[in-house]
Parts: structure tokens; sequence; C-alpha cells
């Protein structure tokens, strides 16, 4: 078993919303600065040190991708569920919910001024029902049961995806203020 949970990043979604709303192609190749909605998300997951497995494989619904990413590592010691179209999201938040599930933790995730935001940590126990998830619900159920741990972070980031056109430029907009 690995010691330390594995971020399984979700990029298996259609992106209608997106195209719907004027943007071109893939959200997640959608460039920022010069780099993917996917490769910003990727740096941050990857200046964590944590194990990490992407999820790209055409899933007809968010319970099936945490299925399949689960599924994709097995001897995890935790899972943290990070939509792949969180391009602002900050490592030290990625790694306060993962130490939360080091810690003992059956679920956890970040608060952002009162918004729960990602990425969602479980323990290994809770493996089996993450497997078991199909369609379009994602694990919401299997948070609601489960004390669930809370983290006040200061990372508008967990909170910011990109599902429209509106929502990439303000993506944008953020970073030109950092």
């Amino acid at each position: 078993m690995n010691a330390r949970p594995t971020v399984l990043i979700l990029a298996s979604g259609r992106g209608e919303r997106f195209r719907a709303s004027g943007g071109q192609g893939s959200k997640l190749d959608a460039l920022i600065k010069g780099k993917s909605v996917l490769h910003w998300t990727l740096d941050a997951v990857k200046a964590t040190g944590l194990p990490w497995h992407v999820e790209d494989q055409g899933h007809s619904g968010m319970g099936d991708s945490i299925a399949a990413a689960v599924s994709a590592a097995p001897e995890a010691a935790g899972w943290l569920i990070l939509p792949a179209d969180l391009p602002l999201i900050s490592s030290p938040t990625i790694l306060a919910v993962a130490q939360a599930i080091e810690r003992g933790a059956q679920a956890a995730y970040p608060i952002y001024l009162g918004q729960r935001g990602h990425p969602v940590g479980f323990a290994a126990s809770n493996g089996l029902q993450l497997r078991n998830l199909k369609g379009n619900q994602g694990a919401a159920g299997v948070l609601s049961a489960r004390s669930a741990i809370e983290l006040i972070v200061n990372d508008a980031g967990c909170v910011m995806d990109i599902d429209t056109l509106e929502q990439l430029q303000g993506a944008r907009q953020h970073l030109d203020k950092r």
C-alpha cells in the first residue's frame, strides 16, 4: 500500500457547458498564460510530491470516472478526488487534505469563504463505495455518510473551476492579479 493518498485527477468530462458558452475544443486544452488548464492543475499536483493518476478515459458520468480512477490506484492509502478543471488550485490546499486523511480522517475537503472546494479526500476504507459509483452521481453520497473534516483555506483556486468561457476569462484575470 502507498503510504500517502493518491490524487485522482478527473479529466473525463465532455465539456458541454464550455462549448455551449462559446468555448472551442476541450476546456482542459484552453490556454492560460501559455499553459493548458490541465497543465496548471497537474503542476500544482506534482508540486505536492503525492502520487497521482489522471483519469482521462471517456466515461458516461462522474461516478464512473471516480470508480475507474480509484480502481486504477487500488493500493493507495486513500484518494483525493480533484477535477482537472481547477487550474488555480494551490499545492498547500491539496497537501492539507492529504494530511487530514493521513491523520485518520475518513473524509476531508477544503472550504473557501463558506463554499466547499476540491480536492475531496477519502480514506482507503471508502474504497468499495467509491469503486461502486456509477452514472452522473459523484461521491457526494459517500461523503455524506462519513464524518468529513472541513479545512478552512485561503485558496480561491479550490472553488474556481472552468465550466464556461467566462470562467476561463475569470481565471486568466485572477492570475494577472497574483
